[in-house]
């Protein structure tokens, strides 16, 4: 039985390591504002277009700014969740024989 949770411990930690490798992105205005993060929910990086910029107040640059973090943030959780739901079935799967299925 330890054995089994010892395999989910690492299979959790194998699945931290690949959302880290997994980019995502949020954009808005046709891309002049996007946002890079991993799929841990990690910011890796910000582009404003100059041009877009020069054009738009800061409240607005701020808002769009907000709605494109939260457009990544929740690609990364859609993306972290489908791995966990992938990985959980696998390991149900492998727990079936504790039980004497």
């Amino acid at each position: 039985m330890f054995d089994k949770l010892f395999q989910a411990q690492q299979k959790a930690e194998e699945i931290k390591k690949r959302l880290d490798t997994i980019s995502v992105s949020g954009e808005v205005e046709g891309g002049a504002i996007k946002v890079i993060a991993t799929a841990n929910k990690e910011i890796k990086s910000i582009t404003i277009d100059p041009t877009f910029h020069e054009g738009a107040d800061l409240e607005e640059v701020e808002e769009l700014l907000v709605v494109a973090i939260n457009k990544a943030l929740q690609q990364a959780e859609n993306v972290s969740q489908t791995e966990m739901q992938a990985a959980t079935k696998d390991m149900l799967g492998g727990l079936g024989g504790m039980f004497g299925s």
